[in-house]
């Protein structure tokens, strides 16, 4: 009786045989078919704890996943670092590639534009230096023009005053077209130039001046008249 039970409960144990015969043999045809890719996958069906690190490119993940990350960082006081970014998946960096050429900028020598200069007005830059006007003077033929006239003094006594300023009296011609500029009023009398018109002698000369209405004279150095400085625009 005994070896007919055991009859008995062989073919049910024949085809679960057959059975785990059959799903193994599918299991590496489906192996050696092919790899297992995104499309195999079904969606939300991996939890984030089984995604090894900087494995996904930030092109992959939704924009709206990453504001939300940023978010998230921000709340609780961690920032992103350089190290949470895998620099090989972006692109370059608008305008990076002006940066290349500027290797360093030191006090405004190298700099095209003199964002930082203090009390510049115009600020310019001439053959590499960082140049501009100072506060009362005014851009005018390549050079810093005082828009208001000094005191009256000699010619000897305006020319120095101008030198201690690093600078110099204008020229006859370029001060009558200064005094044409909107907003300049040359000084009635005439303002002295740096211009000489006739030497006779020792200390013997003459020096141009301009009118208001342009007009060139000429008076003895120790005449006393209105003078302005031109400061060149080097700093």
């Amino acid at each position: 009786m005994a070896r007919q039970g055991a009859w008995r409960g062989a073919p049910a144990l024949a085809v679960a045989a057959l059975a785990l015969f059959v799903a193994l043999g599918g299991s590496v045809y489906a192996a050696k078919q092919g790899r297992i890719n995104g499309k195999a996958i079904r969606a939300k069906s991996i939890p984030g704890n089984r995604v090894k690190p900087r494995s996904l490119p930030p092109n992959r993940l939704r924009p709206a996943f990453v504001r939300k990350l940023r978010r998230m960082a921000n709340h609780n006081g961690v920032p992103l670092t350089g190290a949470d970014i895998n620099e090989l998946t972006l692109g370059e960096v608008p305008y990076a590639a002006h940066a290349v050429a500027a290797d360093r900028a030191q006090s405004a020598v190298d700099a095209e534009t003199a964002l930082d200069a203090v009390n510049a007005v115009d600020a310019r830059s001439v053959n590499g230096y960082g140049a501009g006007c100072r506060p009362g003077t005014r851009l005018f033929a390549g050079a810093c023009w005082q828009t208001d006239a000094h005191s009256a003094a000699d010619a000897p006594f305006a020319a120095r005053r101008c030198a201690a300023q690093g600078g110099e009296l204008p020229g006859a011609l370029e001060l009558a077209a200064f005094g044409e500029e909107q907003g300049v009023v040359l000084k009635g009398g005439g303002e002295w130039t740096g211009d000489i018109t006739e030497v006779s002698g020792v200390d013997s000369y003459a020096a141009a001046t301009v009118s208001p209405d342009s007009e060139v004279f000429s008076a003895l150095p120790n005449e006393t008249h209105p003078y302005r400085c031109v400061i060149p625009l080097l700093s």
